[in-house]
């Protein structure tokens, strides 16, 4: 695990969004837990930090897997409908 934590802190955003479309395919299923799905969107939009369909897609991630996240989805999909109207 320590080494798959440290490969995915240092990948790039296209490689993390191309391992979590090919392990998770299905928002409600997938072959990685909710902690590492939470980490992976969380690299990503560091890495990509105004990009809404990403925001959303993250958004949708937690929604599924909260509500402990619910407030951090809002506040996601209220900054891309704000980047979108911009």
């Amino acid at each position: 695990m320590h080494y798959f934590v440290e490969e995915l802190t240092f990948a790039d955003a296209d490689s993390i969004l191309a391992m979590l479309h090919e392990l998770c395919p299905q928002v409600a299923d997938g072959l990685l837990p909710v902690w590492v799905r939470n980490l992976a969107y969380r690299l990503v939009l560091l890495q990509r930090p105004d990009e809404p369909v990403l925001m959303r897609e993250a958004a949708q991630n937690l929604w599924l897997h909260g509500p402990d996240w619910d407030d951090i989805a809002a506040d996601l999909t209220r900054r891309a409908d704000a980047l979108e109207a911009s």
